[in-house]
């Protein structure tokens, strides 16, 4: 198969062509069908919209190619890294989890709507709800108690388990601790 044409524009990565848009999306949930926020099928015809995070997975796995201006110049991996940098705090740890889970064949999508970085499905959007919901933290980091009670009233009103993941980017490895609420 040959590598997806995707357009950097701003800080978002734009697939034009629908077919390989569509191609993407039902392939593992990628991106956002434009104007369509829960798409009932996984074919379309509007463009993608890939956040950076998701351009770098899919370039690092040769599933795509990134260009940007009327030259169609290519975008390196260091650029785009450095982009994501400029965008994400603490990117290099929350793309070690994203990695990560990715890389388990879960699907990963942005957690902002739950206060968190990511919302992770096994099935994907639209299949299920997002039984998860991951904050990551750097190792040594500090959490407060009214910090996990907090994450874990709203996983639970959600209906969602909570975690926290902790990167080591030296060891290239993620520790997550899962909380599990109860009625007492």
């Amino acid at each position: 198969m040959s590598k997806i044409k995707v357009e950097l524009i701003e800080n978002f990565l734009v697939v034009w062509d629908s077919t390989d848009g569509s191609q993407l999306y039902k392939t593992a949930y990628y991106g956002k069908p434009l104007g369509i926020p829960k798409p009932k099928i996984p074919e379309f015809n509007v463009p993608l919209i890939l956040d950076l995070m998701e351009g770098l997975y899919l370039v690092e796995n040769k599933k795509i190619v990134i260009y940007e201006n009327v030259d169609e110049s290519k975008v390196s991996l260091k650029k785009l890294r450095q982009k994501a940098k400029q965008l994400y705090d603490e990117f290099e740890e929350k793309y070690a989890v994203y990695r990560d889970l990715r890389d388990s064949g879960l699907i990963v999508t942005p957690g902002i709507k739950f206060g968190c970085d990511f919302a992770v499905y096994k099935y994907g959007p639209g299949v299920e709800h997002a039984p998860y919901m991951v904050s990551v933290k750097k190792a040594g980091s500090d959490i407060s108690a009214t910090e996990i009670v907090k994450a874990g009233r709203l996983a639970t009103t959600v209906r969602k388990r909570f975690i926290i993941a902790v990167p080591d980017l030296g060891a290239n490895k993620v520790k997550y601790l899962i909380f599990k609420w109860f009625k007492a």
